[in-house]
């Protein structure tokens, strides 16, 4: 029998031919390697803000209260613990109800040994409202802390600047760019400026708190070394949360929630219920304008002038 060799090859063609057509994908997996890590607050970050918020309205309540029960010369001291709980309600009411809020994009290298570097791309809540939270609070903290040790108006300008400065360095520092020394740059500088802030109270304070008595310079040496230990965790927890983000949102609104209770209703508490016992610690403001006003004694006559 003679084979043809056309249709042989045929036969054989068709059985190498699959039966079945595989469907062809109409479209690729998208892949996108630009997409950010999303770094927000979730529900106990946000938990954490109303019950903070609700703590500090307790305790700027109760401040309250408390000056009223001495008369109005003798109400320095209530009357700024009382202001610093109401900035840090506020702060917080705006943090919790989605207010003093802003995203920071940042672009991360990611080195490789092997291979060029790449990047990766975060973004994070940046919780802002809790600057002008500090920039308010603590100069009032340290007003506080200065009239109760007696420092002169010159190291209570020095001390509060130093604050200021302290704060708005931070700030810059969350928002700075991470491939610069911008960042850290900032940091170091808002480092540097809390140290004066721990000189004058450590060196000047408590040498002046001394020398008003030796129940002033205990009290004020246990407040001030309480104030001091509270605000050294503040840069560490920066560091470790908005600095190295090694801490998420929620972690780091937990750990700032804690700080900001023990600094400013616990402080406040300790600090009032102390200088009733105190009377050393008075500030008398009798015969000023903090209790009296603008008197007719203090204005200018036309007979005075006439007289000169």
């Amino acid at each position: 029998m003679i084979v043809d060799p056309v249709e042989a090859l045929k036969k054989t063609s068709l059985l190498l031919v699959p039966t079945t057509t595989l469907p062809i994908p109409t479209s690729l997996p998208t892949v996108d390697p630009f997409k950010p890590d999303i770094q927000v607050a979730h529900h106990d970050g946000q938990v954490t803000l109303w019950v903070v918020f609700v703590i500090m309205l307790i305790a700027s309540a109760v401040f309250a209260g408390m000056s009223w029960t001495v008369p109005l010369n003798k109400r320095l001291y209530h009357v700024i613990t009382t202001l610093i709980t109401i900035i840090a309600a506020l702060s917080y009411f705006a943090m919790a109800s989605g207010h003093g809020v802003a995203i920071h994009h940042i672009k991360v290298r990611v080195e490789h040994e092997h291979a060029p570097d790449t990047f990766k791309y975060i973004d994070r809540q940046v919780f802002w409202a809790r600057y002008v939270d500090w920039s308010l609070t603590t100069p009032l903290l340290l007003l506080d802390l200065a009239f109760l040790a007696g420092l002169s108006g010159g190291h209570i300008l020095m001390t509060v600047v130093a604050d200021l400065i302290m704060i708005l360095t931070g700030l810059f520092a969350a928002f700075g760019a991470e491939d610069t020394p911008q960042k850290w740059g900032w940091y170091t500088i808002a480092c540097i400026a809390y140290l004066v802030i721990i000189w004058h109270l450590v060196v000047n304070g408590r040498a002046l708190a001394a020398a008003r008595g030796g129940a002033v310079g205990k009290f004020y040496s246990s407040i001030a070394g309480f104030t001091i230990l509270i605000w050294t965790a503040y840069p560490i927890v920066w560091g470790i949360a908005d600095g190295a983000r090694n801490v998420s949102v929620d972690g780091e609104i937990i750990a700032y929630a804690v700080l900001d209770v023990l600094a400013k209703p616990i402080f406040g508490l300790w600090l009032l219920i102390t200088h009733a016992k105190l009377a050393e610690t008075n500030v008398d403001l009798s015969g000023t304008f903090w209790s009296n006003g603008l008197s007719s004694e203090g204005r200018l006559r036309l007979d005075d002038e006439d007289g000169a």
